[in-house]
């Protein structure tokens, strides 16, 4: 395993767009993975390579440090799913507390994937933009979902994988600041505009915190951590 080697999860998202921003600053070699699993905010597969080239051409010393990008098929998990982000219905608030837009399994698919090629590709690194501060309340997004996976990829690989998660206690205020701290204003700006959080896909809406529907929880969280940043910084 390279020690300075690092495989970010990089879905085209706000939080993947720093974490890898985060991992290029850190890491001699970095490679980012992407999953198509039938999500109907589609675009942010779209976006993905033109915000990965862009960091690139904005920072030549990372997009030095810059390697392959893996997109991988899962179309498997948006058909055995029945959520609002893998079929067109309602973002809703169910019985067990979690919103609809919760996918069972998505993320303990991500990181078994992600594993899977860090282990061929010899990469000993993985970075993921979860977090349980500013979230939707997802399981798979907590601190102890990721030690139990990464305890679980180490012994059932028999190798020893190092899972990073640089969001995990910061709220999405903090995460354009962390941004803004890794690459100034230009990071922030491609970020801004070049990222999508959006569930609905809206690629048309331009608002001052980027591109979205504006009213579906990935939005408002968006939305009000923009906010806070501006505030603060004012």
């Amino acid at each position: 395993m390279d020690a300075d080697s690092a495989l970010v999860l990089f879905s085209g998202g706000q939080d993947s767009a720093t974490c890898l921003a985060w991992a290029l600053d850190r890491f001699a070699r970095v490679e980012t993975i992407g999953f198509d699993y039938g999500q109907r905010h589609r675009v942010e597969l779209a976006v993905r390579a033109p915000l990965r080239a862009a960091i690139a051409d904005a920072f030549p010393h990372w997009g030095a440090k810059l390697g392959e990008d893996h997109v991988v098929d899962l179309a498997v998990l948006g058909q055995i799913s029945d959520t609002a982000l893998t079929k067109d219905t309602a973002i809703t608030m169910q019985a067990n507390g979690l919103p609809s837009t919760f996918v069972p399994g998505r993320n303990l698919m991500f990181f078994a994937f992600a594993a899977a090629i860090a282990y061929r590709r010899g990469i000993k690194h993985l970075v993921t933009g979860v977090c349980e501060t500013d979230y939707s309340g997802y399981p798979d997004c907590r601190d102890d979902t990721v030690k139990a996976m990464q305890l679980a990829l180490n012994l059932g690989m028999d190798t020893r994988f190092v899972l990073h998660t640089p969001l995990m206690w910061i709220d999405k205020a903090q995460t354009w600041a962390l941004a803004e701290q890794l690459g100034g204003a230009a990071l922030v700006d491609l970020i801004r505009t070049g990222s999508h959080s959006c569930y609905h896909g809206d690629r048309q809406t331009m608002h001052e915190w980027g591109y979205g529907c504006g009213a579906c929880p990935a939005c408002e969280l968006r939305a009000e951590g923009w906010r806070r940043f501006v505030a603060r910084r004012a």
